[in-house]
């Protein structure tokens, strides 16, 4: 009788214990990100969402929704500061409407050609640090900056070289490389990510800057645009890992820690991940006789490049910050001849 006694005790301690572990997270947040759910991206971003559920012992739950989950793309940075979202993983240029500057640092079009240089100078030149100057007076605290590799273009034409861009409807955000694009003579079309696929289906655009050659593949993108060029040359926009800000400030220093590791863990994991998706895609398209993955010449990568540095001299005196962040990011540049 006492063992059954001890027995039933034993048994509802672990009850108590079970159902304590089952209550609600001390912090539940709603991350949108620019992806839609299929994408290889997206899920990698949603993987690193339940380690830091594991890492925090419960006590922090994100739920990583894909674009337009709870408002356009464009609108997250003011969903974030007023609560509507509690953080997004984004690219910055989408908010290029409201400051230039989110644009410059979210997408220096045409700056790197190693997702890992980007890195070094969001992380360890004073990236990061430029990013909350300008982003915090909007209530939202960058945790972390991360990137893809550089972007494909999936195009309906062949793009052999620079000229070939002359009068091709591509679609862009907003921003910069909406502009570095129009000064080699495209016709760029502003329309966001979600809607590439449904434009290039129905001829609205001939070209795209979109995403990497694995996210693109597996969005159907390549049925249409069967011309993709890749290596990428362009885009390489930063993904801001953000969070509201009086959200951030309420956190206790190991919650804020345990997140930055995380997130700067998940900045290098989508590298290394997705350059080895777009190789098994790129060696899958090379064997298909319809698709015809091009890799630009050197000398058109050079002028492309060309364009996007004046590009930068003209919207670093649009205002204080985008000057700062041009002095930084060419000074960053030159240091280790990049420029």
């Amino acid at each position: 009788m006492l063992n059954l006694k001890n027995s039933l005790i034993i048994t509802g301690s672990a009850l108590l214990v079970g159902l304590s572990a089952a209550q609600a997270a001390e912090y539940e947040w709603k991350f949108q990100a620019s992806e839609t759910s299929g994408e290889p991206s997206f899920k990698i971003k949603q993987e690193w969402a339940e380690k830091i559920t594991r890492m925090t012992d419960g006590r922090v739950e994100i739920e990583v929704m894909p674009i337009n989950s709870v408002v356009g793309p464009t609108e997250t940075l003011e969903a974030v500061s007023a609560g509507i979202l509690q953080g997004h993983m984004t690219d910055p240029s989408y908010f290029s409407g409201q400051d230039p500057a989110f644009g410059m640092l979210g997408n220096l079009v045409g700056a790197w050609q190693n997702p890992y240089d980007f890195l070094e100078f969001m992380k360890h030149a004073g990236g990061e640090e430029l990013y909350n100057e300008l982003a915090e007076p909007y209530g939202v605290h960058l945790i972390s900056a991360a990137t893809f590799p550089l972007e494909s273009v999936p195009s309906t034409v062949k793009i052999e070289t620079l000229d070939d861009f002359e009068g091709l409807k591509i679609r862009a955000p907003q921003g910069m490389v909406y502009n570095v694009f129009e000064r080699i003579g495209a016709s760029p079309v502003n329309l966001p990510g979600s809607e590439v696929y449904t434009a290039l289906e129905k001829k609205v655009i001939d070209a795209a800057d979109s995403t990497v050659l694995s996210n693109n593949d597996a969005m159907g993108l390549h049925a249409f645009a069967p011309y993709p060029l890749y290596p990428g040359f362009h885009s390489m926009p930063m993904i801001a890992v953000s969070v509201n800000k009086d959200i951030w400030d309420g956190l206790p220093e190991d919650l804020k820690s345990t997140l930055e590791v995380a997130f700067d863990g998940m900045a290098y994991d989508l590298i290394a991940r997705l350059k080895a998706q777009d190789i098994e895609t790129l060696q899958r398209l090379q064997e298909d006789p319809d698709v015809h993955p091009y890799d630009l010449p050197a000398e058109e990568r050079r002028k492309f490049s060309a364009a996007a540095e004046e590009e930068w001299k003209e919207w670093a005196g649009q205002n204080e910050m985008t000057q700062k962040i041009y002095d930084s990011a060419t000074a960053f540049l030159r240091s280790r001849n990049l420029l």
